[in-house]
Parts: C-alpha cells; structure tokens; sequence
C-alpha cells in the first residue's frame, strides 16, 4: 500500500527535474504530509500531456462512474492500483493502457507492526533526490454541475527486500520508475506488455529509511512540518542491513 507521501516540492524543483512547465502552480501548496485519505491534489505529468505538470486528486474516479454517490464510494477504494491486476480490474484497465502518470515524490512513508504497536517509518532516495511513483489517471464529469475532475492512483507491486522488513503486515510498495522508464511509462507508443514490465520492486539499494516521530500518527497535529521526516530512535525498530 502507498497512502501517504513527501511532496514538498516547489515550481522549479519539478520543472527542473522533468523539463517540463507547471502552468497551474497557484492551485498546488507543497507538503511534507499528504495522505490520500484527505483527496489532496498532487502534482502529476500524465499521457498524452508530457511537457506539463497537471494537478491530479487522489483516488481514482472512472470515467464511467455514473453519478457522485457512486464517485464517492469508489474513490476510497482506489488509492492504489496493484500491479498485478491494473491491466484487468475495471477501474484501472482502460487508464492503465492510455492514461499512465508520474507522481514525483521527496519519499513516502509506511507502518511497521511490531506487536501492537505501529511504528512510521519514512523512505526516500539514497541520494536524495525527487523520483518518481507510478500511476494512472482518469477523468469523470460530475453529473450535476459538469465539472471535470481529474484523479489517480498509485500502481504497488510487491515489496523489495527493504520494504518487507518495513512494511512487514502488507509486504507492498509502490512502483518507483527507473529514470530510464519514466518517459516510457507515460508515452502513449508504450505498450501494455511493455509498460507491465515496469511494475517490479525497485532495488533496495537505491533507497533509504528511518523512523520517524509519532507526529506521523497523529491526526490532529500539523504534518506539513520538517520534523515529520526528521530520524527519531526506537527500540526494537532497526534494519537488518
């Protein structure tokens, strides 16, 4: 599972990284906390629209969702997307063979289980640097007022030798692109059978983690803090390499 995310990334960061635009930044507020359950828009580039970065609402909506009831309910149930079945499962088959995206990320964050307790954790880039989840996106109308909204989901895969130390119930990641294949992931000449071939656990070896304080659990504080990401020691919590 991936419900939660870093993207405290501002306007030149992501035009920088990606070369590409971002036309509609006024609307994006960076954060070192979304998590999906509260339908944050993201920053996003997407098929069909490769030289711009789109603002994207967590939770996909089919385009053949047929009234906002239905939109609502479905939407908490497609944060993620496995890779397993993102190429036959209703909701995500059409996307995933025409609308794939980027989500750029500073890290994510994930709950390890040690007994009773759930301790956060966050994970990032070895070198520190932005990277890539993938995702596919849909559009739907909204049958009452005709607004468009535009939304995601983040394909997961199995976890890496690292992830399942970490997120030891699930034993899930989400799909990191190799930077090789980022443009590939979103080019519309890509194929379902090639772009399958991307949804593998990246190498443990690009990444690092460390927990974190019990700010990440609270609901009531402000995330949106450097000190979300900051190391915290626990006892018990440590990596086995």
């Amino acid at each position: 599972m991936c419900f939660t995310v870093n993207v405290n990334l501002v306007k030149d960061e992501l035009e920088n990284r990606y070369g590409v635009s971002f036309p509609d930044r006024d609307r994006y507020q960076p954060s070192y906390y979304y998590h999906a359950f509260g339908l944050p828009e993201l920053p996003a580039i997407c098929s069909g629209y490769p030289g711009m970065v789109q603002l994207l609402r967590w939770g996909l909506i089919p385009s053949w969702t047929r009234n906002s009831e239905d939109a609502n309910e479905i939407r908490y149930k497609t944060f993620n997307a496995r890779a397993e079945s993102v190429n036959s499962k209703p909701s995500f088959s059409k996307s995933f063979k025409s609308k794939r995206c980027i989500i750029p990320v500073k890290g994510f964050f994930e709950w390890q289980h040690i007994g009773n307790e759930k301790i956060p954790w966050y994970i990032y880039h070895g070198n520190e640097e932005i990277f890539s989840l993938a995702g596919v996106y849909d559009q739907w109308v909204e049958t009452s007022t005709g607004e468009l909204l535009n939304t995601f989901s983040v394909v997961t895969t199995d976890a890496n030798d690292l992830m399942v130390v970490i997120h030891n119930s699930k034993k899930r990641m989400p799909v990191i692109l190799d930077r090789l294949n980022e443009k590939k992931w979103i080019s519309q000449d890509t194929t379902a059978d090639e772009a399958l071939k991307m949804l593998r656990p990246c190498p443990s070896e690009i990444l690092k983690a460390h927990t974190v304080s019990n700010l990440a659990n609270s609901k009531t504080a402000n995330r949106n803090s450097p000190e979300v990401i900051q190391p915290f020691d626990r006892a018990g919590s440590s990596l086995p390499f």
